[in-house]
C-alpha cells in the first residue's frame, strides 16, 4: 500500500436532520483508526456514516469495519450532507468534500451518499442525478488507482418514499459507469426497528441510528465487503 427522509415525510423530521448539522471543519478519525497502518481509507458520506447517535465515534460502522481491517480511517462525512443537500452552504471548503477526499490520496474510497437528497427530490431530482454522475467521475478521475466502493443510500423508516429506490437506482448506475464495487441493499438494513418499532436500533432523536444500529450495519457492511470480488 502507498501509505503506513424525503416526499411526503413531516417537515419536522427533515429539520431534525439538517438541524443536526456540524460546521466544523475537518475530516474526524478514531483512536483506533489512527493506530492502524494498513490501506488508507476516505469515506464520504452524511451523518449515516459520520456515527450522530452513536456514543462515540468508535461505535460507528465505518470505524468498527476499519479496526477489524487494520485501515486508516479519514471520515469526511458531515450531517444533513447530500449529493445536492447542503453542499452550497458547507463552511470552510466542506463545500467540495469530494476534492477533499482526492486530496487525502487514499487506497479506498466510500461513498455512502443520497439519504438526505429524498428531501429535495421534487424540486432538485435533475441536480441529484447529474451531481452523482459529477461526484463519481470526479472521485475516479482523481484517483484511478483506488478502489471505490459506492453504497446504496442509507434509510431509516420504514415508510419508504419512491425517491428512495429512484436515487438509489441513479447511484448503482453511477457506480457501474466509473468501475467501482457496489453495494446494494443498505437501505433496508435497519428496516422493522425503525424509531416506532417496539424494538428500535434509533437514537433518542429517532432519526439515527444508536450503538446497536450501527453494530447491525457493521456486521452487513462486513458481509458485504466480504462478498465483492475480490472481497475486501
Amino acid at each position: 500500500m502507498r501509505r503506513s427522509l424525503g416526499v411526503g415525510l413531516a417537515a419536522s423530521l427533515f429539520l431534525g436532520l439538517v438541524a443536526c448539522s456540524d460546521p466544523s471543519p475537518g475530516p474526524t478519525t478514531s483512536s483506533a483508526a489512527g493506530a492502524a497502518d494498513g490501506p488508507v481509507v476516505s469515506f464520504y458520506g452524511d451523518s449515516y456514516t459520520r456515527g450522530t447517535g452513536a456514543s462515540s465515534s468508535e461505535k460507528r460502522w465505518s470505524t468498527i469495519v476499519s479496526a477489524e481491517r487494520g485501515w486508516q480511517e479519514i471520515n469526511r462525512s458531515e450531517n444533513g450532507l447530500g449529493f445536492v443537500n447542503r453542499r452550497d452552504s458547507m463552511l470552510g471548503g466542506l463545500d467540495d468534500i469530494p476534492a477533499l477526499v482526492i486530496a487525502d490520496d487514499p487506497d479506498i474510497v466510500f461513498v455512502t451518499m443520497g439519504l438526505n437528497d429524498n428531501f429535495s427530490y421534487d424540486t432538485r431530482a435533475d441536480d441529484i442525478r447529474a451531481t452523482i454522475d459529477s461526484d463519481l467521475t470526479r472521485l475516479r478521475e482523481g484517483l484511478p488507482d483506488a478502489r471505490i466502493v459506492v453504497v446504496e443510500p442509507f434509510w431509516y423508516t420504514d415508510d419508504r418514499p419512491a425517491s428512495v429506490d429512484v436515487i438509489a437506482g441513479w447511484v448503482e448506475d453511477a457506480a457501474a459507469r466509473i468501475g467501482a464495487d457496489h453495494v446494494s441493499g443498505a437501505s433496508r438494513w435497519l428496516e422493522g426497528h425503525d424509531a416506532t418499532a417496539q424494538v428500535s436500533w434509533m437514537a433518542g432523536d429517532g432519526l439515527h441510528p444508536n450503538d446497536i444500529g450501527y453494530a447491525v450495519m457493521a456486521e452487513r457492511m462486513d458481509a458485504a465487503l466480504r462478498a465483492l470480488d475480490p472481497p475486501l
